[in-house]
């Protein structure tokens, strides 16, 4: 798959469906009803939200659009910075770039999930730091475990 390398940075202030459609439109890029669809269901969803609810959510709306074309578009605004990912247990979530300023905690057990603030995740860091110089992306991946009613 070729990567269009689009520039990061370019939709970073975009913060609304008209920011995020002015932003891609200023690219060059085609404004299709699909994509359209795409951007304006995930920038209007609170907190995370996977690709696979993204495809349901459009698809009701219009039943065409193809699961493949929800991916490229998610990509495609990460690279630009507009939204960020994390790995958590059900699989990789999308959320506004502004909004990753925490670690996913996850219950294995009953599914309850939990937020960490960057600041609290700190010293974990440090941490993870000092053990050979690896410099941790602590918002990338959720970490697990059992929460304190399933202990």
């Amino acid at each position: 798959m070729r990567c269009r390398c689009y520039p990061r940075g370019v939709g970073e202030r975009a913060t609304d469906v008209g920011g995020v459609l002015s932003a891609l439109r200023g690219l060059g890029l085609r404004m299709t009803p699909q994509r359209q669809a795409i951007v304006s269901e995930v920038m209007q969803a609170q907190g995370h939200i996977s690709p696979a609810a993204v495809a349901r959510r459009v698809q009701s709306r219009m039943p065409g659009v193809n699961p493949s074309t929800v991916y490229r578009t998610l990509a495609m605004l990460e690279e630009m910075g507009i939204l960020s990912h994390a790995h958590l247990e059900g699989g990789a979530e999308y959320h506004r770039a502004g909004e990753g300023g925490h670690v996913h905690l996850t219950c294995s057990r009953c599914g309850a999930e939990d937020d960490l603030s960057l600041a609290e995740a700190e010293s974990l860091e440090l941490l993870i730091r000092k053990h050979r110089g690896f410099r941790p992306d602590l918002t990338h991946f959720a970490i697990s475990g059992l929460c304190a009613a399933c202990q």
